[in-house]
């Protein structure tokens, strides 16, 4: 990394929320932009990624003026851990059905952490599957099942 820049966190953030703005407004130039009060296919697109790209320069400026950290190793044990828990819900929303799904993501993801209980994941699934029943299934009626086929319901 060049000595020039003080702060690599910052600079490798400001770089990504850079790309990604951009990204989105040159994304959206296809679309008509509407106005403030009739707002077109293109104009949240736009505002967010202008909005995400000044966010963006900034950490990039800061990261010229500010002493910081250095970047440590990259967890890729606990990236491939996390993504596959991600697939397996998808994979498994439609078959088992919205609970089972929420559980495996719950437990697998939370071997990714260092303090990982078996007690304390067992409770945010429950958490997290009363929450989303509540949220998904009953206050925004969205057709998924809480057990499905594979189980016979």
């Amino acid at each position: 990394m060049p000595r020039f820049i003080r702060h690599p966190k910052d600079f490798w953030t400001g770089v990504i929320y850079l790309f990604f703005g951009i990204a989105a407004i040159v994304v959206a130039r296809d679309y008509p932009m509407g106005t403030a009060g009739r707002m077109g296919p293109a104009y949240f697109p736009t505002v967010l990624g202008g909005l995400l790209a000044l966010i963006g320069a900034a950490a990039l400026v800061r990261s010229f003026l500010r002493d910081g950290e250095k970047i440590g190793a990259f967890a890729v044990r606990n990236l491939v851990i996390v993504l596959g828990a991600v697939v397996l819900f998808g994979v498994l929303i439609r078959g088992a059905g919205l609970a089972p799904a929420i559980i495996v993501l719950t437990f697998v993801s939370s071997l990714a952490s260092a303090k990982f209980h078996w007690r304390s994941a067992a409770l945010l699934c429950a958490a997290l599957t009363l929450f989303c029943y509540l949220v998904f299934v009953k206050l925004l009626r969205l057709p998924i099942p809480m057990i499905g086929p594979w189980f016979g319901a």
